[in-house]
Parts: C-alpha cells; structure tokens; sequence
C-alpha cells in the first residue's frame, strides 16, 4: 500500500500514534477480510462488503495523512 510513501509511512508509524492506530486496523481488516474470503473464517458477503468498506474509509484517511505529512517536509 502506498509504495512512494514506503520511508515516510516507517517513519509515521513510529512517530504518530493516530496513524499507527489507523495503520494496524487496516492491516487488521485486511487480513481478517482475507480470511472470511478463503473460508477460513465464516461471513456473509454483506458482512465482508462491509469490511471492505471500512477498510477503504481506512485507507483513505491514511492517504491524506500521508499527503499532508509529504507536503509538510517540502
């Protein structure tokens, strides 16, 4: 995920707990959606949709603290 942000990403994540936060959920989320659609964990297709989304409004509140945190160190 966000590989031309892969040394300020290292860098927040040990610097910024709210990004750390959102990071690890992220992670979380994925792998766990990961799961549920290898069968490995049981779930509807409305209840791993529901994840996807949450991970997506993750994602992108990760992106803009990436581009606020890039635009800043200009």
């Amino acid at each position: 995920m966000f590989p031309e942000y892969r040394d300020l990403i290292t860098r927040l994540k040990t610097t910024d707990h709210h990004f750390a936060r959102l990071f690890d959920k992220h992670n979380e989320l994925d792998q766990k959606i990961r799961n549920m659609e290898s069968h490995i964990e049981p779930a509807s297709p409305t209840e791993i949709e529901t994840l996807k989304k949450e991970k997506l409004l993750l994602k992108d509140q990760l992106y803009a603290i990436l581009k606020k945190a890039s635009e800043a160190a200009r």
